[in-house]
């Protein structure tokens, strides 16, 4: 039986009119299972929803959450919504209900380690191949993947470089499909956005249990005034990655500073990712 959760508070901005005049914005529409059920047509059953969380932090793990949601089934779950859209408490609230709701899900983690070693999309499709792994282990397999975004990093590379992480043995074969926004439109991928991030955050905190100068708890790895100043004072730890601009334009001292050719620049950092 679908758990019953109170649906959180509106996500509501202002805009100004022609006359100046502040004016309430809509409230941001609740996502909904509508763009994942235009697929039973094809036979889909079980649609796999996937987010990240992490891709522009400049410390700690890129983490992929995965929601799998039975289509023959499945029924709404009230107050799910893109995790960057919920307080830290909803998601704690929502997090071990979207677990109890889904048919199966995982959250897969790259350290800053191997998003150094390979870069952020191959880090990425590392990440996502360890939670799709981890479904097919429970006995799930899904018909699909629902991927949030414009680029389908979660399939092997057709042709792997030598710079390329191994392929892993269960990796996704099964069809992605991409769409931009879906965390915001699809319950699915809001699902797996709101796992993704309570997970991430989790593994910040205890990282700030070692390195509690940098701010982790509250930042979550990502480029605030108070994470940049420590860096640059103190340094990197093994946390950081350290083939990023880590001090946005200065370079730490004795060091080199690369910018990933393939991080998205479009990802700003920001600390409700």
């Amino acid at each position: 039986m679908t758990p019953a959760v109170k649906a959180g508070p509106a996500v509501a901005g202002t805009v100004k009119g022609r006359t100046g005049a502040a004016k309430v914005a809509r409230p941001a529409k609740a996502p909904t299972l509508r763009h994942e059920r235009t697929f039973k047509a094809q036979g889909v059953r079980l649609v796999a929803g996937v987010d990240e969380v992490g891709r522009g932090a400049l410390a700690g793990p890129v983490s992929v959450g995965i929601a799998v949601v039975d289509l023959e089934r499945q029924r709404p779950l009230a107050g799910v919504r893109d995790s960057k859209l919920l307080s830290p408490a909803e998601r704690e609230r929502l997090d071990p209900l979207v677990r109890r709701w889904s048919v199966a899900s995982a959250v897969g983690h790259a350290s800053a380690e191997e998003i150094d070693a390979l870069g952020i999309i191959a880090a990425l499709r590392l990440a996502g191949t360890r939670a799709w792994q981890e479904i097919l282990a429970g006995g799930v397999i899904p018909d699909m993947v629902l991927l949030d975004g414009s680029h389908n990093w979660l399939s092997p590379a057709e042709q792997l470089s030598l710079f390329d992480e191994p392929v892993p043995e269960a990796v996704c074969d099964a069809p992605v499909h991409t769409k931009v926004k879906a965390d915001m439109q699809c319950l699915s991928v809001a699902a797996a956005s709101v796992i993704a991030k309570v997970e991430r955050d989790r593994k910040m905190r205890e990282l700030h249990a070692e390195y509690p100068d940098f701010g982790w708890d509250i930042n979550k790895g990502y480029a605030t005034v108070l994470h940049r100043d420590v860096l640059r004072a103190a340094g990197p730890t093994p946390y950081h990655r350290v083939s990023w601009r880590l001090l946005g334009g200065e370079l730490l001292d004795g060091g080199v500073d690369i910018v990933p050719d393939d991080a998205d620049r479009d990802d700003a950092p920001s600390v409700q990712d």
